[in-house]
């Protein structure tokens, strides 16, 4: 999808219409609008047709747009598991993998990439009964927290509000087995927890959890993620961005600092 925000973009910065865009590569107005929204893959000789109509001259530049749609259109590592997610989900992967920053914050569960197995396991079963699939479903969310160790994998930002930490999903020693794996996870120079607490009453996030996400090229867009039951909203308009962005760096200011974060998880483990 960042792709295909950044072609929206210079479509729109050339002043041309979904309409000759379409013409441009001989296909509808429907398809343009699919691309931009990452609904279809790329073709590299469409790509580069609309490079040409949106003035993109620039060899270096127009190299980084096709390595990008190569990049874009290799099956990722969770293509296996591509008969239990949905469409929508499967984008969110793949931004996931590209991010350079994950800022994220979490009101009901641990963020999946901080999950221990049987934490995992115990939010899965909330909404699935077969065993292979919940089995497949933790293998999943597992493979994706891989990219925390990565050599080349992301900073992640998480803030995780109190009820979260508290909430008994699993019972109590479950509970106290993921606290001490945030404990542990908080330890990694590339993850940063900070906790909301109960005391603080209100705060800027109020509406309810949101991911931003960053990407090293500097032509893709920030993505703002918003996980629903059945779908997600993917924004990436600059307003919509810079709103998200703006409730998130009010909420790291106003809740605890990322050095009372161990004092704090060790002491609602305490408490359990």
């Amino acid at each position: 999808m960042g792709l295909g925000a950044e072609l929206r973009r210079r479509r729109e910065l050339a002043g041309i219409t979904r309409e000759v865009a379409g013409d441009a590569i001989r296909a509808s107005t429907a398809k343009i609008s699919r691309l931009e929204l990452g609904r279809v893959s790329f073709k590299e000789r469409d790509v580069a047709d609309l490079l040409t109509l949106y003035k993109v001259t620039d060899e270096a530049e127009r190299a980084e747009f096709l390595d990008l749609v190569r990049k874009a259109n290799a099956p990722g590592w969770w293509h296996r598991y591509a008969d239990l997610l949905p469409n929508w989900f499967e984008t969110y992967l793949g931004l996931e993998q590209a991010a350079a920053v994950i800022r994220t914050y979490e009101l009901q569960f641990i963020p999946g990439l901080l999950q221990t197995r049987e934490y995992a396991r115990a939010v899965t079963q909330l909404a699935c009964t077969r065993a292979e699939e919940i089995e497949r479903r933790v293998e999943l969310r597992m493979r994706r927290q891989d990219l925390l160790s990565a050599p080349d994998g992301p900073t992640l930002w998480a803030v995780i509000d109190e009820a979260a930490l508290r909430r008994s999903i699993g019972g109590t020693e479950l509970a106290r087995e993921q606290l001490t794996h945030l404990l542990e996870v908080n330890e990694q120079p590339n993850v940063s927890l900070q906790i909301a607490p109960l005391s603080y009453g209100g705060h800027p996030a109020a509406g309810g959890p949101f991911t931003l996400l960053r990407f090293a090229q500097p032509d893709l867009p920030d993505i703002v993620y918003l996980e629903q039951l059945t779908s997600a909203l993917y924004l990436d308009k600059r307003a919509d961005v810079e709103h998200y962005a703006l409730v998130m760096d009010r909420l790291v200011a106003q809740v605890e600092p990322p050095a009372r974060t161990a004092e704090l998880l060790d002491k609602i483990r305490k408490e359990l």
